[in-house]
Order: C-alpha cells, then sequence, then structure tokens
C-alpha cells in the first residue's frame, strides 16, 4: 500500500496531490503523470490554476546563482490549466478517481504524457564539500496560480505555487537474452604465434547488487608468460545538451594472480560486483535520481528505442577484461604487454510487484 503525497501552496489555497512519484518508462511508451489539485476559489481573485510538469538539467547548485544566471536547463514543459476546468480532462483515471475521494469536491484532476526520448531521473554524486541540488536530470510536478498558464511578464509569487519532485524510471526487461562474447588475438615481438583472450558474459542483463560473472578464456601459443588478469566494471556517462559530452569512471576492478604459462591455456569464471557503497568518494558519478534522503544505487542503463536524438544524461556499462602478458629473457618483466576485450554490460533494476492497490493517508512532502 503506497501512500498519496501532497504538497499545498504558501497562502493555502491550492494543494497537490500525487497517488505516486515513481513513472515508469516502458521504452515504447510510458505512464500518464495524473494527479488531482485542490483549489480554493475564494483566494484566487479572479486568476487561474496551472499545472506543470518539467524535465530539466541542473547542471549548478541554486546557491551559485549569484549574478542572475539560471543553473538549469529545460529540456521539457507541458502545461495545463485546472481551474476553471476545460472539461480536457472529463474522463478520470483510476489513481484520479481514488485521489477524487481524499480530495472532496474542490479537487480537479490533471493529466501529461511523457514523450519517448526524454531521459530518466539521474544524479551526478556530489563531492564531500559539495552543498545544494545535487546536478543532474529530474522532473517536477508544479502547481500555481496565473492570469495566464506562461507570461514572460507576470511574476508569479512562491506562496502561489505547490511543486513535488518525480522520478522517471525504467526497470530491467523481463526477457534476458544471451550475454555478449568478445576475443581479441594478438602478435609480440620475437613470437610468430599470438596470445587469445576471449571473455563473455552468461546473460545480457545484471540487478544492481548481483555479481557478474565473466568468463574467461586465454589460449597463450607464444613463449611469454600471462601473469595477471584485471575484471572492471567502466560507468559510461553521455551528456547530450549543447555538445556531446563522454566521460567513464571505473565502479569496479579486481586483480586475480593467475598464471598461464607458454603453449598453456586457461578456462575460468571471475565474479565482480560493482556497488556505490564502494565509491562513495567519487565525485560526478551517475546514480539513479532519489527523493529526499532516501538511498539510491549507481545509476540504470538509460534504454531508448534510438529513433529520436535524447537530451539529458545518458548511461551505459562495459566490462573490461585486461591480461598483461611479460617478455621473458634478460629483460623480464620490462617487455610486457597487455591485451583487452570490452563487453557491453545492462546494469538495471528488476520491475518490483505491481501495487494493487493505494492508501488514501495524505503525507506531506
Amino acid at each position: 500500500m503506497s501512500k498519496v503525497f501532497k504538497k499545498t501552496s504558501g497562502n493555502g489555497h491550492i494543494a497537490l496531490y500525487l497517488g505516486k512519484r515513481d513513472f515508469v518508462d516502458h521504452v515504447d511508451s510510458v505512464e500518464v503523470v495524473d494527479g488531482v489539485i485542490k483549489v480554493d476559489p475564494c483566494g484566487l481573485n479572479g486568476r487561474k490554476v496551472f499545472a506543470y510538469l518539467a524535465c530539466a538539467f541542473r547542471y549548478g547548485s541554486d546557491d551559485l546563482d549569484v549574478i542572475g544566471l539560471s543553473f538549469r536547463r529545460d529540456i521539457w514543459i507541458q502545461r495545463v490549466q485546472v481551474y476553471p476546468p476545460t472539461g480536457a480532462n472529463a474522463t478520470k483515471t483510476p489513481m484520479q478517481e481514488s485521489l477524487m475521494k481524499k480530495v472532496g469536491e474542490q479537487g480537479c484532476p490533471f493529466s501529461f504524457q511523457m514523450p519517448l526520448n526524454l531521459p530518466c531521473s539521474v544524479s551526478l554524486q556530489p563531492g564531500p564539500n559539495d552543498a545544494g541540488k545535487a546536478c543532474g536530470v529530474d522532473f517536477e510536478v508544479k502547481g500555481y496560480i496565473a492570469n495566464e498558464a506562461d507570461s514572460a511578464d507576470e511574476v508569479i509569487d512562491k506562496k502561489d505555487t505547490c511543486r513535488l519532485m518525480i522520478r522517471k524510471i525504467q526497470f530491467a526487461p523481463a526477457n534476458n537474452k544471451a550475454g555478449p562474447k568478445a576475443d581479441k588475438a594478438k602478435k609480440f615481438r620475437m613470437t610468430d604465434k599470438p596470445v587469445t583472450l576471449e571473455a563473455s558474459l552468461e546473460k545480457e542483463i545484471y540487478y544492481h547488487g548481483d555479481p557478474i560473472s565473466v568468463k574467461v578464456k586465454i589460449n597463450n601459443e607464444t613463449t611469454k608468460v600471462v601473469k595477471k588478469i584485471k575484471v572492471s566494471v567502466e560507468q559510461l556517462t553521455s551528456v547530450m545538451l549543447y555538445s556531446a559530452d563522454t566521460y567513464s569512471k571505473t565502479v569496479c576492478s579486481e586483480e586475480f594472480g593467475e598464471t598461464i604459462n607458454a603453449n598453456a591455456t586457461l578456462e575460468k569464471s571471475f565474479q565482480i560486483t560493482p556497488l556505490l557503497a564502494n565509491n562513495k568518494e567519487k565525485q560526478g558519478l551517475s546514480v539513479d535520481g532519489r527523493l529526499k534522503d532516501e538511498d539510491t544505487h549507481l545509476a540504470s542503463t538509460t534504454l531508448s528505442q534510438g529513433e529520436k536524438e535524447m537530451q539529458g544524461i545518458l548511461i551505459s556499462y562495459k566490462v573490461k577484461v585486461n591480461i598483461l602478458v611479460s617478455g621473458g629473457g634478460l629483460l623480464g618483466g620490462l617487455s610486457g604487454s597487455d591485451v583487452t576485450v570490452a563487453l557491453p554490460l545492462t546494469l538495471m533494476s528488476p520491475k518490483p510487484a505491481e501495487v494493487a492497490d493505494i492508501s488514501i493517508e495524505a503525507m506531506e512532502v
């Protein structure tokens, strides 16, 4: 049983009600954001009541705004008039019907349909001394009192607004396919035959917190010795705004002291588990969007249809397997080299059991 989330304006003339704050992106469709605003007409003074849903990229804290610059870029905004009613929301959703039982006759329903090319809620992990809201992509539902829905000449008083942060999230698809495979053969000086490295994952999708099993095959046909195997997971964050920038951070890395002598082979599985708990000090690491101070985890892989360009923050992962091949003879380890292969990794959360009903116990947030 989930709770109803409520936020009241400073003057008490409007109150925003939502039945949930997580809305699921199924890749080919997105859940409708539906809610109710309770309106006291006596406090409007002839003005109207509007609701808006905004997806924005925040690239600086509000406390940095000292010269009138905004450190927030709106990616997508939609506004609707909720009072006086326009008849656009004549048919109520089941969620709105439940909320109306709590709100009563003063309730005005609204709904938004997000497009498919919006990113999911993502935050960039702040540094130890950073204050204010974290950078990243967030979604906000706001109710406000105004003469017009969006007028550059009208200043909306803060006490005439009420807002709630929501999240747009994705869950792992139910059909988990076979994992990817990659291989690479490399020749070295003073030898005609190569070292061949092959790596594969058992499945395509792994859940947050689950160990990732990486199967490694090494065929050493040289006179050299493979002295070390390193398995790591890298998070790739692509920031798609004014330009496309991608940076990577290693979120998990382990070394295994396996030795593969000349003309020998190895076939073995290695397990590693990327966890946010082991990366708390890494500034700029992408994590799934959070509400207030609740726990979260590493940002989930972004799934998209690939048809429309998506702005905001896009997340992907890869598993890298690296082996160190040391040279023999007089030079020893000084003439060593390495072989590396990379595998795409999908890291997400499983879809939870559906919530059958909602509680009409209001919760001020």
